[in-house]
């Protein structure tokens, strides 16, 4: 089979390191087909990954669709998941016997903040019409999280983005100062004007690790803030990490953060990775109030604090209130259990391969050993 990605990096998480993960231990032959990387491995938790030159801007990434098509037809895999819209079409287009997409984000709202309010209506309209019909034409639609399922039809199947165990034993909570932690991905939109606020008017021994990238080219701005409010020197930035060494860094912190700020469809219907993350670690969280999904797990696994996080005064508050270090071991803990338990990934695979094992017709799971690809594998194209 063939996981194909138009932006997505060949070693994803979601995408190789764990469904491409979980169709590989079952027995099959998964490639994935995404922009290539400096220093690409051939193969990656038994994915083998097939590099093409990554087009430059969104325009770029339109006009590469029926290359892409082509470099998957080319492939003869017999199924095709593919992982964001512009790959959805590629992957129709290719023709497979099996077509699966993977719904990662809400689609329909994806533009509106380059969009002025009077075109929104009718650019969630047509993308709507887009992800209906792509969920009409596709065998299969696996979604990332519940509160997108509504714009594919019956064929949903829910394969949520759980972490897996990372093997790392989880931080030992202790009185003293205390570390707070940011994965993932950071801009304005995911809160670090706040953040920095927050940080500001908590103890002076409070530290944060930063590990991620800045996605919104405001790196700089963050820096000047973080100097203007004298708390840049308690600040780690650590880049984009592998996740062994990201579960290294968790498990050495004290408070997860999810800041996703208010206003975007896709942050009330997140469910971040780095949720789990922090779960598995033993951390407890503080998160947004607002982010449905998140509120839930949250509530449900008993695991953080939710709160206004667009008020950086209930966010310090929420960092005073965990500096009890019984009340971070208690919920931190809790998290961890969750993360263990059903709010694990390995659920999460079960539910891949049954899916894979309906499509192909084997049964509740996919068959040991089998082989879904017709070219012999290749590192580039």
């Amino acid at each position: 089979m063939l996981m194909l990605s138009a932006a997505h990096p060949p070693a994803d998480v979601r995408i190789v390191l764990k469904e491409g993960a979980a169709l590989a231990a079952a027995g099959l032959a998964v490639e994935h087909l995404a922009p290539a990387a400096p220093q690409m491995p051939p193969q990656v938790a038994g994915v083998r990954l097939l590099g093409f030159p990554k087009p430059r801007g969104r325009w770029g990434r339109l006009r590469n669709i029926w290359r892409l098509s082509r470099l998957a037809r080319a492939r003869g895999a017999r199924v095709i998941h593919a992982h964001e819209p512009d790959s959805w079409l590629a992957a129709w287009l290719a023709r497979p016997e099996k077509l699966v997409i993977d719904v990662h984000e809400h689609y329909p709202s994806r533009l509106d903040d380059r969009l002025p309010g009077w075109a929104r209506p009718a650019a969630r309209w047509a993308l709507r019409r887009f992800c209906r019909a792509m969920g009409w034409v596709a065998d299969a639609v696996v979604v990332a999280k519940d509160g997108l399922a509504q714009d594919y039809g019956a064929r949903s199947v829910p394969v949520r983005n759980y972490a897996a165990d990372p093997g790392v034993a989880p931080r030992r909570h202790v009185p003293g100062p205390l570390t707070l932690l940011h994965l993932g991905a950071i801009s304005r939109a995911r809160g670090w004007p706040q953040l920095l606020a927050a940080l500001a008017l908590g103890p002076a021994d409070t530290r944060l690790a930063i590990a991620g990238r800045f996605t919104d080219g405001s790196e700089a701005e963050f820096l000047e803030e973080a100097g203007r409010l004298a708390v840049a020197s308690r600040i780690s930035l650590h880049g984009w990490l592998p996740p062994a060494e990201m579960a290294a860094l968790a498990a050495r912190c004290d408070i997860n953060l999810v800041l996703f700020q208010p206003g975007q469809e896709n942050h009330r219907l997140a469910l971040p990775h780095k949720l789990s993350d922090g779960m598995l670690a033993g951390l407890p969280v503080i998160a947004p109030d607002f982010a449905t999904e998140v509120a839930a797990m949250v509530r449900e696994a008993d695991c953080g604090l939710l709160v206004d996080v667009a008020d950086p005064y209930a966010i310090a508050h929420a960092i005073r209130l965990l500096g009890d270090a019984g009340l971070r071991a208690r919920l931190g803990a809790n998290g961890r259990a969750a993360a263990l338990g059903g709010f694990g990934w390995t659920a999460q695979a079960q539910a891949l391969r049954g899916l894979y094992g309906r499509l192909l017709g084997t049964g509740r799971d996919v068959p040991q050993h089998a082989s879904l690809l017709g070219k012999p594998p290749a590192r580039g194209l």
